[in-house]
């Protein structure tokens, strides 16, 4: 795990810009806080900075390989999980290795097969070669998008980094936004290779961007399939079991201190299990966290999207599977520090305003880095099993737009009500949506026979797989490499992912409830209380003392030149200030959150918004 960088210019001589690349390394120092290298070659200049995981003494980048025909160069981000398998048959065809990196095993695979190595990789990662051979950089993504990739075209080549900023700091990527990188900030559709800055966007998960003179192309090398099921029941429950056992005990692999985040949720939990089985047969404990909030347990008010506080089931599972847990507790003060939000803003390049459910992860990813390096945390299980509320609400999962904005539609409309009238109307959000689903539904192939039912399920889970899980992807790598914590997603598996998404819909409800699944194929390692859990999201505090610390932070900038109030309309940020704090809703808390980071983004980027 680490932070990349690079820049390519073919009419140019980088070597004579090795201050620039440099710089465009430092922006990526708390990704990589271990160790810092460069490459410089005439025409190319990479950059790396080193979490070190895995050959702790060995596996510094870049990292080269000689041929007669020309020198290879590798910055590698992530972990790729069947590297020894490779490396072994790597070693039959006659290739020599010098360290225990998978790095190693991925450049050697790169000579071996080209491009083509991404197909054979199980993992997590964001990667370039330059291959000095054909004067080509070859950039690669993971399947799911799990790790990010950033790039932007110039004259003669390309600059590329894992964030944003990095690419910030070459003088060839100006930090203009325009109404298009507004839009999808607001609207929430995770348009493929969008970017909030208008020069720049993502490597597209599955796809290989090769850069020449002639400039760049891309490949698709990987799409979610479909195809028929043709498994019964209880062999489907016995698979995903076999899957997720082997794929918890790969993720294990480590140098380093190891955790899992646990919530007492269902996906958080059925990890915690599986791997306390694992460490526990080696004679290891496993090391367990959470968040919780000041009181939260004692006054916790059902809402409508969480039943119950999570503390009790936290303690049911840490106590079946006699887990080292620790409680990262939080109070108003520590969720509204300005400069709390100044730096998940500043590791997440954009104003998200997600407010305490963004700082409390930040602060959780903090306490856990003091005592361990890898922690592996449940996300895109919802995804992959079928566990959101709106897939089980009629009226969201029959909308013509994306579930998750029909569920929560008022809440979304909300996101840009601060906004100026003009801004609004440039946006024009309803139809950019619109626009979107229609796109994304042409890309979902169908299945020969399928039920309406099935079909519209199908369909509603390929929304999730393809779009809504790559927003949450990118919120815990961002938030968690900001400290130096390397974040893995068991449950974004490409087998799993592929294996469950062909599963009858009927199979993934087949005992009435959420995730049926996973609860099956886990429930040797869960206490009944999870088991009989209702799904439950991140938590949120329910402090008042949150909300009015918001309002006084707003009232100290209402009256600020902020560039800010080039977009947001002043008079909704006063009536923000006068609000009861109360009576202030939940879409009212969201707002005041977003305008928060909205002016931290200004004030910390000073970017040029242009929205004509």
């Amino acid at each position: 795990m680490c932070g990349i960088v690079g820049w390519v210019g073919f009419d140019r001589d980088i070597s004579r810009q090795r201050e620039i690349v440099e710089a465009m390394t430092d922006t990526m120092r708390y990704r990589g806080p271990d160790d810092a290298g460069t490459y410089i070659a005439d025409h190319v200049g990479l950059g790396h900075r080193r979490l070190a995981i895995i050959d702790l003494p060995l596996g510094r980048q870049p990292m080269t390989l000689s041929t007669p025909a020309g020198e290879l160069a590798i910055v590698y981000s992530g972990e790729t999980y069947n590297f020894r398998e490779l490396r072994a048959e790597l070693s039959g065809l006659g290739h020599r290795f010098t360290t225990e990196s998978d790095t190693e095993v991925v450049l050697h695979g790169y000579l071996q097969w080209g491009p083509a190595v991404a197909e054979r990789l199980n993992g997590m990662y964001a990667f370039a070669v330059w291959d000095a051979r054909t004067d080509q950089l070859v950039m690669v993504r993971d399947r799911l998008g799990i790790k990010p990739f950033y790039y932007s075209e110039t004259d003669d080549g390309v600059v590329f980094g894992s964030e944003p900023k990095a690419l910030l700091a070459n003088p060839l990527v100006p930090g203009d936004v325009d109404a298009d990188g507004l839009r999808e900030l607001f609207a929430m559709t995770k348009k493929p290779g969008w970017s909030l800055w208008k020069r720049i966007r993502e490597v597209e998960p599955g796809t290989i961007v090769t850069v020449d003179r002639r400039g760049c192309s891309t490949r698709t090398y990987w799409q979610l399939p479909t195809h028929a099921h043709d498994d019964d029941l209880d062999t489907t429950v016995d698979h995903v079991r076999e899957l997720m056992t082997d794929i918890v005990e790969r993720q294990l692999i480590a140098d380093v201190p190891r955790c899992v985040l646990l919530s007492g949720g269902l996906d958080s939990s059925a990890l915690t299990g599986l791997a306390a089985a694992k460490l526990h047969a080696e004679g290891e404990r496993v090391h367990s966290y959470s968040v919780d909030f000041t009181d939260q347990e004692a006054n916790f008010t059902p809402d409508g999207m969480r039943d119950t506080p999570d503390s009790p089931f936290i303690r049911d599972v840490a106590g079946r599977v006699d887990s080292l847990h620790r409680d990262v507790v939080l109070d108003a003060a520590e969720l509204t520090d300005p400069d709390v939000r100044r730096a998940v803003v500043a590791a997440r390049d954009i104003p998200a305003g997600l407010g305490d459910m963004d700082n409390s992860l930040l602060l959780l990813f903090k306490a856990i880095r003091e005592q361990s390096t890898v922690a592996l945390s449940g996300e895109s299980a919802d995804e992959v099993f079928g566990g959101y509320r709106w897939f089980f609400d009629e009226t969201s999962r029959n909308a013509e737009t994306f579930p998750w904005l029909a569920f929560s539609g008022t809440q979304m409309d909300s996101r840009s009500a601060m906004l100026t009238p003009h801004v609004r109307e440039v946006l024009d959000l309803d139809r950019y949506i619109a626009d979107e689903y229609s796109t994304a539904l042409a890309g979902i192939p169908a299945v020969a026979d399928e039920s309406d039912v099935e079909r519209r399920m199908r369909v509603i889970c390929h929304l999730h797989l393809t779009r809504f899980v790559r927003m949450l992807l990118d919120r815990k790598d961002r938030t968690s490499m900001a400290v130096g914590l390397e974040v893995r997603v068991p449950f974004c598996d490409h087998r799993l992912v592929e294996y469950v998404y062909n599963t009858p819909w009927a199979f993934k409800t087949f005992d009435g409830r959420e995730k049926s699944l996973l609860r099956a194929a886990t429930r040797h390692v869960l206490p009944q209380s999870v088991i009989d859990r209702t799904k439950s999201p991140y938590p949120s505090t329910q402090d008042l003392g949150y909300t009015e610390a918001l309002q006084k932070q707003l009232s100290e900038i209402a009256g600020d030149d902020s560039d800010l109030f080039g977009i947001v309309e002043r008079d909704a940020v006063r009536a923000m200030c006068r609000a009861d704090a109360a009576t202030v809703s939940g879409e009212l808390r969201n707002q005041m959150d977003r305008v928060l980071d909205l002016y931290h983004w200004f004030d910390i980027y000073k970017p040029t918004v242009d929205v004509a």
